[in-house]
This record gives C-alpha cells, sequence and structure tokens, in this order.
C-alpha cells in the first residue's frame, strides 16, 4: 500500500505538470492574443534579462552543486539518496549490502543506460548535461537580446511556437518510451532550456509588458522544476521494477 509521502509527492507531481502545461497553453493564447497595451519603460529590458540569467546561472550551479539541489527535491527521503541527482559526478561509491557504484550520478545496473553517455573515460548524465549546455545557449542568448541589439521581429511568434515544442518535449522526456536514449535526452534537455528563452523573447517582442516578461520568467522555473520532479519519478519507477536486493538507490 502506498505510504502518505508517496501519495503526496505524486499529487505534487500532477499538480506540477498540470500546472506546466496549463501555463504552456496560456503563453501560446496570449502571443495569439494580445491584450496588454506595451510598455516603454527603458529598464524593462535589462530588468527581464538580469531576472532569466539569474534563473540560467542557478540552473548551471545546481548541475555543480547537486547536494543542495537534491535535498530541496527529497525532503524527507534518507540522506544517503542526496547525491543521486544534478551534476556532473567523478565515480561516487554508497556502502550497501554489497557496494553499488554511482556514475553520472546514476547505479551501473544497465537500467540507466539510456540516462547516460561516456565522453572518453568519464560517464556524464545525460539530462544533466543537456540542462548545462542548454542554460549556456540561454545565458548567452538573453545577453545579446536584452542587452545587446538582437531583435526577433517577425519571428516573435514563431519563436514561440518553437520555444513550446522544446518545453514540451523536455517536460514528456521522462514519460515516453520513445525518448529513452541519452542521445534524445541530452538534445531534448538542451532544446528544453532554450524553448524556455525563445518563449520569453518572443513574448517580449509581442507585449513588451515588465509584468508578462517576469510571470514568463517565473514560469520557466516552474517548467524546471516539473522537469526535475519527472526526472525523479522516472528513477523510482526504474527502481521500483528492479528485482536487485543489493541496491537500495530509490529507497
Amino acid at each position: 500500500m502506498p505510504s502518505p509521502n508517496h501519495k503526496l509527492h505524486n499529487l505534487t507531481l500532477l499538480f506540477l505538470i498540470s500546472v506546466s502545461f496549463f501555463g504552456l497553453i496560456l503563453t501560446v493564447l496570449l502571443s495569439l492574443y494580445m491584450p496588454i497595451s506595451q510598455e516603454d519603460f527603458v529598464w524593462r529590458k535589462p530588468l527581464v534579462g538580469s531576472a532569466f540569467g539569474a534563473v540560467c546561472v542557478l540552473g548551471t550551479l545546481a548541475v555543480f552543486f547537486p547536494r543542495t539541489c537534491s535535498s530541496f527535491f527529497d525532503a524527507g527521503k534518507r540522506e544517503k539518496r542526496r547525491n543521486r541527482f544534478f551534476g556532473f559526478k567523478q565515480n561516487v561509491s554508497i556502502s550497501h549490502t554489497t557496494t553499488s557504484t554511482l556514475r553520472g550520478h546514476h547505479p551501473l545496473c544497465g537500467h540507466f543506460s539510456a540516462h547516460i553517455f561516456r565522453l572518453g573515460s568519464r560517464i556524464f548524465c545525460a539530462t544533466c548535461s543537456g540542462l548545462f549546455i542548454g542554460a549556456l545557449i540561454a545565458f548567452a542568448g538573453a545577453g545579446m537580446f536584452f542587452f545587446g541589439n538582437w531583435q526577433m521581429g517577425q519571428n516573435a511568434f514563431l519563436a514561440v511556437l518553437v520555444g513550446a515544442v522544446g518545453v514540451v518535449l523536455g517536460l514528456l522526456q521522462s514519460p515516453l518510451p520513445m525518448l529513452q536514449n541519452s542521445v534524445i535526452r541530452l538534445f531534448s534537455s538542451i532544446f528544453f532550456v532554450v524553448g524556455t528563452f525563445l518563449i520569453l523573447v518572443g513574448i517580449e517582442e509581442l507585449a513588451r509588458n515588465t509584468s508578462v516578461d517576469l510571470f514568463l520568467v517565473a514560469l520557466s522555473v516552474l517548467w524546471l522544476m516539473t522537469r526535475i520532479s519527472l526526472s525523479q519519478w522516472d528513477h523510482e519507477r526504474i527502481c521500483s521494477k528492479c528485482t536487485s536486493g543489493s541496491c537500495n538507490f530509490a529507497e
């Protein structure tokens, strides 16, 4: 019988998914029917660019400091799980009944082969690597758009649509079997982050409204939280089907 904490986790995940897709649909509709008058606030773009840049920086820090990030999302879980999520990790060993070794913060049991890729002798998490690369691209793009002279012009609505596709693929990466490949996971994660950036700059070109822009920055954080929670759910789903008695990776 599922524990109360497990039920609460499932309800939280369902809530995040529902709000994420509702926000995405609302964003696309907003780009079609822009009812808000445009502003001439001179600091609008630097303000929004700084807020989005901060999100990108925090996202990249989560890659290199996985303990803090994972403890936030795994509140109430055992301390030994704190190193599971987010990060380019060197080999880490955790003592169980028999020693279980993590590579790219995944156990080397074969069930997570679609979650990792190799560069030489090093093993990395495909999703985390994609999120990291995507954050770097989005950060550079934000610098050119919000602090430079880059403009979307007539392509603003197209940017929103392309970005929406990227967000959808990122959110559906874990549930859909067809996306269970390390290369696909890598590029869909990159596309996911870049997609949030394209939505933001597209809406900025169409609305030019500070409140709408900051709402989208907050929405991008929600999408990222949902993506992280779905990744955790995927890990737990895989481990729930495992018959090994020597690994307590998912406990």
